[in-house]
């Protein structure tokens, strides 16, 4: 996969002043377009649209250094205006293009290059099932996106579950990991950026088909998922055991994660404060 972004990268380099549309750079990689942003935000800090736009401008900003005509740069890089190519270039640098001209002032946004870390020498422990289709029922509501510490809107959406639902839940789940998971789906398009919302589930793994009004039920078709267990405080190693999935397995592993929810289960330790056994379970395909 490393191989496959590097190439990514040249060819973005080649095309910048061209119509780049992220699903032909994902096709270009030979991988689904969500995992492929993914795995990009995961080992770049940044999503695929935010590295074209820097890169963008970071050559504007060279070529307006060289000489060239502002409104010429413009265009050269996609934008329909002066007016937002100035807007884009003050917000990105700090400054406006005709600056640049003046004063030769600058600023640069270098290509990036993918390599191998290896980090601790640390093994991930992981195993792949196949599961038949399910239905993932329970309690669920949009909360803001937030990849480090508790967000307090899951805290108050597991507060809420009553009695009765608890209930229902408990005579319902019928399949593995046979566990009360976190579930977590339809993010909103910039959720790479920690913005916006998801949907969040709190609830159980059934192939029942009868719910009650009280619960929501979210169908989950036949797939291949990548299970990884950790132990650690809680919430932090389950966190850090998501980022290294997108960061260091999925690009070294001959899987790519699909659009289907993403769930997890932790159990917490009776002995320890804030220790926790959980798993994380991915949708995956083989590439």
């Amino acid at each position: 996969m490393l191989h496959e972004l590097n190439e990514v990268i040249d060819y973005i380099e080649e095309h910048l002043t061209d119509d780049l549309s992220l699903e032909v750079i994902s096709a270009y990689a030979g991988v689904s377009d969500y995992h492929f942003r993914k795995i990009f935000f995961y080992l770049s800090g940044i999503t695929l649209s935010e590295y074209i736009k820097n890169r963008r401008l970071s050559e504007a900003s060279l070529d307006l250094l060289h000489g060239e005509k502002v409104t010429d740069v413009a265009f050269k890089y996609g934008y329909q205006s002066m007016d937002g190519f100035t807007r884009a270039f003050k917000k990105w640098s700090g400054f406006l293009p005709s600056d640049v001209i003046k004063t030769g002032v600058s600023k640069s946004f270098p290509k990036l290059s993918f390599v191998i870390a290896v980090k601790g020498g640390m093994n991930m422990e992981f195993r792949i099932e196949s599961k038949p289709a399910f239905n993932l029922v329970g309690v669920s509501k949009r909360v803001p996106m937030q990849f480090e510490g508790i967000n307090q809107e899951i805290v108050k959406l597991a507060q809420s579950i009553t009695e009765e639902q608890r209930k229902e839940l408990h005579a319902l789940r019928n399949i593995a990991p046979y566990e009360i998971v976190s579930a977590s789906y339809e993010a909103d398009a910039n959720f790479l950026k920690e913005e916006g919302y998801l949907t969040h589930l709190i609830g159980v793994l059934t192939t029942q088909q009868q719910v009650s009004n009280q619960l929501e039920k979210v169908p989950v078709d036949a797939h291949t998922w990548a299970i990884f267990p950790s132990e650690g405080p809680f919430p932090s190693t389950l966190q850090e055991t998501m980022a290294k999935v997108y960061a260091e397995w999925l690009p070294s592993s001959n899987y790519e994660v699909i659009n289907a929810p993403t769930f997890s289960y932790t159990k917490m330790d009776k002995d320890k404060a804030n220790y926790a056994y959980s798993e994380v379970w991915i949708p995956v395909r083989k590439r």
